[in-house]
């Protein structure tokens, strides 16, 4: 086989790769070293702007498969038969952390999802954590904010962290969850994923239903302790992606099973809580889990850069019979999502191989832009409607249209009969046992007691006094302690 010949980016061949061109031996280097200046103008530019949230994360290609029928609530194609396979990338992540953070941290873990459908590409978007901090999209900058490195010590700091907390008592569910076991997993096999937002499902006869998402690992449930994270932190900061790319190799392929949890869109209205509130889950005695299908990942990424880091995933990224709800933070996700991608990676990162669909082609009228590829020929018109034949509207909508009432105006969520911040992470905490109580309540004093301001301290200690008084006087005595040491 012969050697191939290494080419220059315009496809020239390269003479020599290990010296550059000089003024005579030993002289200044030429401004005229197109091969050179092609190199290093490339590595300057080998990097993109991480994503704000979500920046250090794995990914994996695989499929889904329907084990059961839902064409009772969902005409959407890739869900229309049991047996139906659809490719699949999956994206995991840490939150808060930069591009270059350690794997094994306390923090929510992305969970994200690309299907490959033959009505075009479905994303979903979620969470190892069925609920989240706010329910409100228009808190989301602070939030991060506060969790994120501080303008002037350039670290987290814990009196920011617990100071945005305090102030947001919807917050105490989510922080139930995150400062509990099962806020480090141990790997991303090793934990669930969850839609997290209500969806809308709609039937082949125009029926609408809400739904919830729930992948439980196949792998069972493995976490880490706060010591068990820190060691295993500082030997291998890569874990989860180590986990991950090595389990693939050798042929163990993580899987997944959905579940769905599903309420007639007319129940919504004379729900006991807001079904759309992001901080709160739908009580599984009310709406049980209907298993949907399984998903496995089965094949690792060629080039991480190109599928992982570029990987853009959009909420509204919906296919015929799935839609949106009322969930306010999902709607601010369906314009921030797109948006952040049309930033770090252009108006036509839809057009990148990990990001274009597979199972159709797109066809529509956006053409130009930075690094556009698809030029569509000469004949094809930028314009609709037109008289070329040129790609059309359908008239049918993807998913039953909401109804809508009232006066415009920023107003605060609608309070259902049993609407609370406190009752959820209360219920959480009495279904721990003993020992799970304790690391819990641990967890919560080593980030409580090194606030440095007391009113702080006691606005995040009435929260979980609020959701349940053991809870809550565990915590005090907890931070109390670690104060006076």
């Amino acid at each position: 086989m012969s050697q191939r010949v290494l080419t220059t980016e315009s496809g020239a061949p390269v003479a020599d790769n290990q010296n550059s061109a000089t003024a005579g031996v030993g002289g200044p280097l030429l401004l005229q070293d197109q091969h050179l200046l092609e190199k290093l103008a490339r590595f300057n530019r080998e990097r993109i702007p991480e994503r704000v949230v979500h920046a250090r994360g794995s990914g994996a290609y695989g499929h889904f498969e329907v084990t059961d029928d839902v064409t009772a609530y969902t005409h959407a194609a890739f869900l229309g038969e049991i047996g139906k396979r659809t490719e699949v990338f999956a994206r995991f992540s840490t939150v808060a952390d930069n591009l270059g953070g350690a794997d094994a941290v306390r923090d929510p873990r992305g969970f994200a999802l690309k299907f490959y459908t033959e009505e075009g590409n479905y994303d979903l978007v979620g969470n190892n954590t069925p609920v989240f901090f706010i329910k409100d999209p228009l808190k989301f900058p602070d939030f991060i904010h506060s969790q994120k490195r501080d303008p002037f010590t350039g670290k987290q700091e814990p009196d920011n962290v617990w100071d945005f907390w305090a102030h947001a008592p919807e917050a105490t569910h989510q922080v139930t969850w995150l400062m509990g076991d099962r806020g480090i997993p141990a790997s991303y096999r090793h934990m669930n994923g969850y839609g997290s937002h209500t969806y809308q499902w709609t039937n082949a006869a125009g029926e609408a239903f809400f739904v919830k998402y729930h992948f439980k690992t196949n792998q069972g449930i493995r976490c880490l302790s706060t010591e068990q994270a820190q060691e295993l932190a500082g030997k291998d900061p890569n874990s989860h992606q180590t986990d991950l790319l090595q389990a693939i190799e050798r042929g163990v392929h993580p899987s997944w099973t959905l579940y769905a949890q599903i309420m007639p869109a007319a129940d919504a209205a004379e729900y006991r809580f807001n079904p759309f509130d992001l901080t709160k889950v739908w009580p599984h005695r009310d709406h049980p889990l209907q298993r949907v299908g399984r998903l496995v990942l089965d094949r690792n990424p060629d080039n991480v850069f190109a599928e992982v880091e570029q990987a853009a995933f959009s909420p509204n990224n919906f296919v015929p019979g799935i839609g949106p709800s009322a969930d306010k933070m999902l709607q601010g996700r369906l314009f921030a999502y797109a948006d952040a991608h049309r930033y770090r990676l252009g108006v036509n990162h839809t057009q990148l191989a990990v990001n274009a669909p597979r199972a159709t082609t797109a066809e529509n009228y956006g053409r130009d832009g930075l690094m556009a590829a698809n030029s569509q020929g000469r004949y094809a018109k930028n314009y609709e409607p037109n008289s070329y034949e040129g790609p059309a509207e359908t008239g049918r909508p993807l998913a039953a249209p909401l109804p809508v009432t009232g006066h415009t105006g920023t107003h605060a969520a609608p309070q259902h009969t049993k609407d609370d911040d406190f009752y959820q992470a209360g219920e959480l905490y009495r279904l721990m046992s003993d020992e799970e109580r304790g690391r819990l309540v641990a967890n919560i004093a080593g980030g409580l007691a090194q606030v440095s301001r007391d009113d702080v301290i006691e606005k995040n200690l009435a929260h979980f006094h609020a959701a349940d008084p053991e809870y809550g006087r565990r915590v005090r005595e907890a931070v109390e302690a670690l104060r006076e040491d």
